[in-house]
């Protein structure tokens, strides 16, 4: 049966305009119908809103029994072909996602095993203790597994059996923080080993201290602790105070840089009116005030155990050290004090030095450095000085006393016969003042360590000194850095080497003597000397030259007793390098002795 149609098999339907519309009409020809466009107008609608449909009439011919079919234009609604290819995109992905999430769960669920119940905190204040289980790694915070992976947990193992297994263990900048501590926890109450243990500098905080209630308890074998560098604040100290208040077995306590203020040093002085075990205790570099100073002063009143007391870089001023002077005369155990740093003054210098005479113990360290003694402090400390009977370190490194506290200082020098170590470093003394400090060594032979250093003595005061040193005193160590003597002053100091036969370490850094200063020290080096071990030659602005000479003096002298020497910081090349180091050969294969050379 034929097919014809009225439009072309390849054209695209016409689109009549918006205010005509297609109606039907019988066709009285062929029974067929046709397309007649109607100009009543209607209401259009947006092209979007609905798709239309054209419909075409296509007419069959006589013979072929053929017929018209019409297309007609009208409004449908939106296929549901879109829909469907979403649908059949989303749901196989949602099934995937959704079975991804229960495998994971699953593996995670099989990965990470319950924990026991054995091995759960109590919430419990440090008055009620905590309970510990056996195994190490064991004691964790809530939730601590999650957060921990295991290269962590792997590390904190391995502190854990370095804490088993040494007696003094050092676990400072670890930086493993309150979690890494109570995981640490259990090694260190259960070993009855370690003595001394260092968790400085681990970011542990005043919830971390509570730990210390279990651990304590259980270990009494534990004498040194060390927190220093955690900022565990005034909470942290008060807790841990409450915590030793009953402790038997804790003799040092290391509490520097540990944010501690008054409130702090309240607790720890109610803590030294109970116990009587702490024998040291280190409050250094902390922003302890005047009332802080007051509350220890109290308790030493009360304390006859404690034995160092450690104050160095807070802020005591003269206030504090009154306070402390007065309760110092009625302590009989303090050995050590150290105050470093306080800012105290020649009015609190005569407070303390007051007390200090009265103690009734017997003080053998006194440490003053950096406070702003001038001369007229230096009187009522060379007053001290004096009187004392046991005193044998004396630091007034870094204040101003001049040549007229010097003369006062080597005054008090005179008649004492205990000290052994005096600093007098960074106190603007000139040659006047060290020929007088000279002068006391004369007939001093308890003096074996003396400190000169940052004070501008010049050339006239190395003179001054190496006269009376030459054949005087009994000094071992002694040091003249950053003294300007100079290559003249190198002269002196040289001269004086060849006829001493005490001092072992011999400190000239920037002196300024370039490669004359070290000749000069060169040809005393090829003198026999039996004494001198250790020679500190940095920032002398030496070359080759000085540097052959020494090398030649260390070949020629066979006997040469020097086992080190710092050339730190000169203008040497490798060629004055390596003679050094060919004289450093040198007198290993003719003596077997080895001399230690710094670049």
């Amino acid at each position: 049966m034929g097919f014809t149609s009225t439009l072309p098999p390849y054209s695209h339907p016409k689109i009549l305009p918006n205010k005509q519309r297609l109606r039907f009409e019988p066709l009285a020809s062929d029974n067929g119908c046709r397309l007649v466009p109607n100009t009543t107008s209607f209401i259009t609608r947006r092209c979007y809103s609905r798709s239309k449909r054209l419909v075409v009439t296509a007419a069959y011919g006589a013979e072929g029994g053929s017929r018209r079919r019409v297309y007609r234009q009208s409004q449908q609604p939106l296929s549901s072909a879109p829909v469907k290819q979403i649908a059949s995109f989303v749901v196989p992905v949602g099934v995937f996602v959704a079975a991804t999430f229960v495998l994971w769960k699953l593996v995670e669920k099989l990965l990470m095993p319950k924990p026991s119940r054995s091995s759960s905190v109590e919430n419990k204040s440090p008055s009620q203790g905590v309970k510990w289980s056996f195994a190490p790694g064991t004691n964790l915070l809530s939730g601590f597994a999650a957060k921990i992976d295991r290269q962590s947990k792997q590390t904190l193992n391995e502190f854990a059996k370095e804490l088993r297994s040494f007696s003094s263990v050092d676990m400072s900048g670890r930086n493993f923080g309150d979690e890494g501590l109570f995981f640490l926890a259990e090694s260190l109450a259960y070993n009855q080993i370690v003595e001394e243990v260092s968790f400085a500098a681990n970011g542990i905080t005043a919830t971390g201290i509570k730990v210390f209630d279990g651990v304590l308890q259980a270990n009494i074998v534990l004498k040194t602790l060390n927190l220093s560098g955690n900022p565990i604040a005034d909470e942290g100290v008060k807790c841990l105070c409450d915590i030793l208040v009953n402790n038997a077995s804790i003799q040092k306590l290391q509490l520097n840089s540990v944010d501690l203020g008054d409130e702090g040093a309240k607790a720890i002085a109610e803590l030294l009116k109970k116990n009587s075990t702490l024998r040291v205790l280190e409050l250094n570099n902390n922003m302890i005030d005047y009332s802080g100073f007051t509350s220890l002063a109290g308790a030493l009143l009360e304390n006859n155990t404690i034995r160092n007391l450690h104050l160095n870089g807070n802020y005591g001023g003269a206030l504090g050290a009154n306070a402390l002077g007065k309760g110092l005369e009625g302590n009989k155990s303090l050995r050590e004090l150290h105050l470093h740093g306080n800012s105290i003054g020649d009015e609190g210098v005569r407070s303390l030095m007051s007390g200090l005479s009265s103690h009734k113990g017997k003080t053998t360290l006194l440490d003053l450095g950096n406070n702003s003694i001038t001369a007229k402090g230096a009187f009522h400390v060379a007053e001290y000085i004096k009187r004392s009977k046991g005193l044998l370190w004396m630091n007034l490194y870094m204040n101003d006393i001049g040549d007229e506290g010097a003369e006062k200082i080597a005054d008090a020098l005179k008649e004492n016969r205990t000290i052994t170590t005096i600093d007098l470093g960074g106190n603007n003394i000139r040659s006047k003042g060290v020929g007088v400090i000279a002068e006391a060594l004369k007939d001093n032979t308890v003096i074996t360590n003396l400190e000169l250093g940052y004070n501008p003595i010049g050339a006239d005061g190395a003179k001054a000194l190496s006269e009376v040193l030459k054949f005087h005193g009994n000094v071992k160590t002694l040091k003249l850095g950053w003294c300007q003597i100079g290559p003249k002053g190198a002269e002196f100091i040289a001269d004086m080497l060849r006829y001493n036969n005490t001092i072992s370490i011999l400190d000239l850094r920037a002196n300024g003597l370039r490669d004359e200063g070290a000749a000069c020290l060169a040809r005393s080096l090829k003198v026999v000397n039996e004494a001198l071990t250790s020679l500190d030659l940095g920032f002398n602005e030496i070359r080759d030259d000085g540097a052959f000479a020494i090398a030649q003096a260390l070949k020629a002298n066979e006997d040469v007793t020097v086992t080190s020497l710092n050339f730190a910081s000169n203008f040497l090349t490798k060629f004055g390098q390596s003679a050094l180091t060919d004289a450093r050969d040198h007198v290993y294969e003719m003596s077997e002795r080895e001399v230690n050379i710094f670049f």
